[in-house]
């Protein structure tokens, strides 16, 4: 395809990962890859990572995607390194991010994540379409969580790459892509599990050929995906080794220590903005009145360490390998601690239970809005990296039978169908 000529493109902006589509105008659409000749991939890892410089914007250098990885790693104590931020497009509580006493909104960092995604692209993606569909949650993560105010935010993002933008929600998107593979009329579930919420969407999908394709019924969704799960294993293997639980003396009174400390910890769109002198300076003065001192010392470390993106990404590889083994093990190392355990693919289960069955009931809302049962959807598109979640599976076969599921495209299948959305005379009729 001739970039050049494309005619749509389609953004799956992800909380772990983003993923980029191109429409040729006559039914197809290709990934843009990213990277050089020795390597090349069509998914771009949602992460920043900044350090001092004096060429660099308000004297602050930063690179994006993997490569932001390979220079935290480089440099992890001279850096910031920032994953996830998409966790709080819609939160009025973020106002902006203070890295190297620079302030940062959400809209800075996401167009600086942009430009670099561009700049990686190997030139694919030097001469835009004018047509651009960005997908979006269908219920934004995070407390209080403003749909208008990320709205606001996204298009402050967006405002330097296109006039011409839609906001589709995410399984839709993922709905499109799934149609373009069926042959006969059907009715769809598409359930999208990404890293900060999990969505829901039915269509009608008529027969092949016909002017509309697919009609959209009705959507849901909730806070709480691939994340969450993360934070649970953090909650039951480090978290306890923080100080979780332990209790501080304050004047005559033994209290538990303040647990807002530990859900910064588990959430990495705070996690990065611990290392801060205030917030050290807070914990440090825990640490003299706690009753298990050296608990706190080693969250101390951690922070000062900057051991966020190993430790989660500790936590991330035990994960999927909880997805193809009954056990795994735990390791990480770092930061003057090292934790170690044999994790079984049961307890794990036992950890999220309460979060599948809040996901469950949000798919179950997607039904009774759309006026549909379990028995009159067709087929179930299962798509998001953590729908390779065998707990996650099973609740899918246990509702609708093995039978009607189906896979493929975890990571992808999203941005393809807003990209095959972007070709259709008026993508409005599917915007958010």
């Amino acid at each position: 395809m001739n970039t050049a000529t494309a005619s749509a493109l389609g953004l799956d902006f992800g909380t772990t990962n983003s993923v980029v589509a191109l429409a040729d105008g006559a039914g197809g659409t290709r990934l843009v890859e990213f990277g050089d000749a020795s390597a090349r991939d069509a998914v771009f890892r949602s992460a920043l990572c900044f350090w001092e410089e004096e060429r660099g914007w308000n004297g602050i250098a930063h690179e994006a995607g993997p490569w932001a990885i390979d220079e935290y790693l480089q440099s992890p104590l001279d850096s910031r390194f920032i994953q996830s931020f998409k966790s709080v497009a819609a939160s009025p509580l973020f106002e902006r991010a203070m890295i190297f006493n620079k302030p940062f909104r959400f809209e800075d960092m996401g167009r600086l994540f942009l430009q670099r995604l561009v700049a990686h692209a190997g030139g694919a993606l030097d001469v835009l379409p004018q047509r651009i569909v960005v997908g979006r949650p269908v219920e934004y993560a995070g407390a209080r969580a403003d749909p208008a105010l990320a709205r606001q935010r996204y298009d402050a993002m967006l405002e330097a790459f296109s006039t011409e933008i839609y906001y589709v929600h995410e399984p839709l998107g993922a709905a499109h892509s799934y149609a373009s593979r069926l042959t006969e009329p059907a009715t769809i579930l598409v359930a999208d599990f990404g890293g900060g919420t999990t969505d829901f969407s039915i269509v009608r999908v008529a027969e092949p050929g016909a002017e509309r394709r697919c009609v959209p019924l009705a959507s849901s969704g909730i806070g709480i995906a691939g994340d969450r799960f993360d934070y649970r294993i953090v909650d039951r293997l480090v978290l306890p080794l923080l100080g979780k639980g332990s209790n501080y003396r304050s004047f005559d009174k033994l209290l538990e220590i303040p647990g807002g400390y530990f859900a910064d910890f588990g959430d990495w769109s705070r996690l990065a903005m611990m290392r801060n002198r205030r917030t050290l300076d807070d914990i440090r003065r825990l640490q003299r009145d706690a009753e298990r001192p050296e608990l706190i010392a080693r969250m101390i470390a951690l922070i000062e360490h900057e051991q966020g993106f190993p430790l989660y990404d500790a936590v991330g590889k035990l994960k999927r390998a909880l997805s193809g083994s009954d056990h795994a093990e735990f390791h990480f190392a770092g930061g003057g601690i090292e934790i170690g355990a044999d994790v079984r693919r049961v307890d794990f289960e036992q950890w999220i239970a309460d979060d599948l069955s809040r996901i469950e009931a949000a798919m179950d809302q997607a039904l009774v809005r759309a006026g549909t049962a379990a028995a009159d959807i067709d087929r179930v598109f299962l798509t998001g990296g953590s729908s390779l979640i065998p707990a996650i599976r099973t609740l899918f076969d246990r509702r609708f039978g093995t039978e009607r599921i189906a896979t493929g495209g975890e990571l992808t299948s999203i941005a393809h169908g807003l990209a095959l959305i972007g070709e259709e005379s008026n993508p409005a009729e599917w915007a958010a």
